[in-house]
């Protein structure tokens, strides 16, 4: 491996940050911990933009992810992607919009089994999910525009940032504005130091790790506006429409 990449997101220098098991994974969060699988997983950290990366697990193929990540003990790593997730996601989506989501068409975008957007049906929402994993016979130009994607828990995983980005843009309305979820590396991933944060963790398929000025640069690169709610909840837009106002008044 090149101890110097170049960074997925803005081009820049990239070299080699640190090394960790590949079992690494974000149940260290609750302090436990998988058996070291031996397999080295090397992370590299632009210096421009500081955006994070694993550049060996992002030339990786969708059947080389399904069996080492996405495989039938995922679940350990990450319990509350069947369930509770969904869950508390389309609880927090109801109150957020209240009534102004019955006139917009929704995708959820990454969504995995669907669980979301049939939690959100069920209370009268017009929502689509889809999944680059599971629906893989889908064309991604034909599905339709929507007013409102979320993307939780998604760009972290992602290979192809700028294929991601992409693919958001040609799905997003013309007044419409994208949701996602993940965490900022801001003040979590440093140079010159050891990564010790519990999220970067190739176990989960945390292999894209952003900064605020990744995103940032990501934005302006696809004509989108960013920001953020939390270090952990975003928003990319072109214009604000009126239904979604109410996010950004006080």
């Amino acid at each position: 491996m090149n101890n110097i990449c170049d960074c997925p997101v803005c081009g820049g220098s990239s070299p080699l940050l640190d090394v960790v098991d590949f079992n690494k994974s974000c149940m260290e969060a609750n302090g436990e911990f998988l058996d070291i699988s031996g397999t080295p997983v090397y992370y590299s950290l632009c210096n421009n933009c500081g955006f994070c990366f694993a550049p060996e697990l992002l030339s990786w193929s969708m059947e080389q992810f399904k069996e080492h990540i996405y495989n039938d003990t995922y679940v350990r790593v990450d319990p509350d992607y069947i369930e509770t997730r969904p869950r508390q996601n389309s609880e927090n989506l109801i109150n957020s919009f209240g009534n102004r989501a019955y006139g917009i068409k929704h995708l959820d975008y990454g969504g995995g089994n669907g669980h979301l957007s049939r939690l959100l049906n069920e209370s009268n929402w017009k929502s689509t999910s889809y999944d680059p994993f599971t629906n893989t016979e889908a064309d991604i130009n034909t599905i339709g525009k929507f007013d409102l994607i979320t993307a939780f828990e998604v760009f972290e995983h992602v290979s192809d940032v700028k294929q991601l980005m992409s693919n958001l843009k040609t799905l997003l309305a013309a007044k419409g504005i994208i949701l996602f979820s993940t965490l900022l590396t801001d003040g979590n991933i440093q140079k010159n130091s050891r990564i010790n944060w519990w999220y970067a963790s190739p176990r989960n398929g945390h292999i894209s790790l952003f900064s605020r000025s990744s995103l940032t640069l990501l934005a302006k690169q696809y004509g989108l506006n960013f920001g953020s709610f939390s270090a952990g909840f975003h928003i990319f837009f072109t214009e604000l429409p009126e239904w979604a106002d109410h996010m950004v008044k006080k």
